[in-house]
């Protein structure tokens, strides 16, 4: 029989939930309050006495901020496709085939991931300096694929594994090719975990700003979260826009996320519950 959880459960999971929420609440309540309600004692009203809009007018009258976004959304889109595509193919290759070093270029794969992107900046950049990348989409997807393809393997080796063996073997009796069975059966199947997979690749992307300040200088090439940080002026920072300028670039993730969140959370937890 199951047991039903207590009322101190309840109050931890609403306070926990206030606590993730609370800093995009406020700045969502801050992009809606004019300059003056943002300093002094108006600061810490949870509403604005006068609410305005202008502040997310501003952004898109006064700031290249649709340039930002076309940027942001071509570069996290090619890196999303080229990832997930050869990560589909790696994930295969060591859930399902035997060689040596498998697990080691497995253990190789996590790895990459705990280095900080401090530590491969400079490589990176004088690099793409050379090859003449810097101030391009193809000079911001290379490094963002470092980023992301180890994860999208991760994610991906675990549902290739929960696949049923004898689906494969069944099409091996049938004369069809490692190719064939990969591309006619299994990649049906993992669909799912691709689609997971693709979204937390984009959002990675997205979100990046190390590699995006260093490698993109140049404003036609900004991504969102370089093209905010430039809002500051030389002797003001206009609070009120970045915060509504925030608001408008999170809201399409949060919208993605709550509408897709089922297949996510499928996909982080599949291959936990051994069947």
């Amino acid at each position: 029989m199951q047991k039903k959880a207590g009322p101190f459960f309840y109050i931890f999971l609403v306070l926990f939930v206030f606590a993730v929420i609370f800093p995009f609440l406020w700045v969502l309540l801050s992009s809606l309050k004019p300059p003056s309600e943002l300093f002094g004692n108006q600061a810490f009203n949870w509403f604005a006495e006068h609410p305005t809009l202008k502040n997310y007018t501003d952004v898109f009258l006064n700031y290249p901020f649709l340039n930002y976004m076309k940027n942001s959304l071509i570069v996290a889109a090619l890196t999303t496709i080229i990832a997930v595509l050869f990560a589909s193919f790696a994930a295969y290759a060591l859930a399902r085939l035997h060689f040596p070093g498998k697990t080691v270029i497995l253990g190789l794969t996590l790895s990459v991931t705990m280095f900080p992107q401090i530590a491969t900046l400079s490589p990176i950049y004088i690099i793409l300096m050379h090859l003449g990348l810097t101030n391009s989409y193809i000079g911001l997807v290379i490094p963002y694929i470092t980023i992301t393809l180890p994860l999208s393997i991760w994610i991906l080796v675990t549902f290739f594994r929960k696949i049923p063996l004898e689906l494969e073997e069944s099409a091996k009796i049938d004369g069809a090719t490692l190719m064939q069975t990969y591309r006619k059966i299994i990649f049906p199947l993992a669909v799912p975990g691709i689609f997971t997979t693709a979204i937390l690749a984009f959002i990675a992307a997205w979100n990046e700003y190390l590699f995006a300040l260093t490698i993109n200088s140049d404003q036609s090439h900004m991504t969102v979260p370089v093209g905010i940080s430039m809002f500051s002026g030389q002797y003001t920072v206009p609070w009120g826009e970045i915060c509504a300028a925030t608001v408008v670039v999170t809201v399409p993730l949060v919208v993605l996320v709550l509408i897709f969140q089922r297949r996510i959370v499928s996909g982080l937890t599949s291959g936990s519950v051994k069947e």
